[in-house]
């Protein structure tokens, strides 16, 4: 099923910052706390810090009516720089491959890919953009 969620990034903060939200909305994270760390080596990429290592790389909270809260730190030794402003995405979670082509090329129009839409190592078709007035999204579909 289709859905909205907010992706937010942190500077080395994701976990304090959700483990406040939870204080706060309670439930229990999504598939636990995953880390930098557990991510597999990507070939021709090199290795990651060892600082680096235990970051968040995924973590979700639903907080009211079904809402997601999603986030992950932003290593700076991935090429991030984390400015409050340009730390969240809106994530569309799509039925299809096609509905994820055709949403993410139409908000891409005239703005910037930051990440072209591939098969991810989670599993995942995703991609990421900035549209033409700024606004960061991430599309993100589960389906083969």
């Amino acid at each position: 099923m289709a859905r909205v969620s907010t992706y937010l990034n942190f500077p080395g903060q994701t976990e304090a910052a959700f483990r406040f939200y939870q204080s706060i909305f309670g439930g229990e994270f999504i598939g636990g706390i995953q880390r930098f760390g557990d991510m597999p080596s990507a070939e021709g990429m090199p290795p990651l810090p060892e600082k680096d290592k235990n970051l968040v790389l995924h973590m979700a909270l639903p907080i009211l009516g079904g809402y997601l809260l999603m986030g992950s730190d932003a290593p700076e030794s991935m090429g991030f720089h984390v400015n409050f402003g340009n730390n969240m995405h809106i994530n569309l979670e799509t039925d299809t491959r096609e509905e994820t082509e055709r949403l993410f090329h139409a908000l891409a129009e005239g703005g910037n890919i930051t990440m072209p839409l591939q098969d991810m190592f989670w599993g995942d078709y995703f991609g990421s953009c900035t549209d033409k007035f700024g606004v960061q999204w991430m599309v993100n579909c589960s389906s083969k």
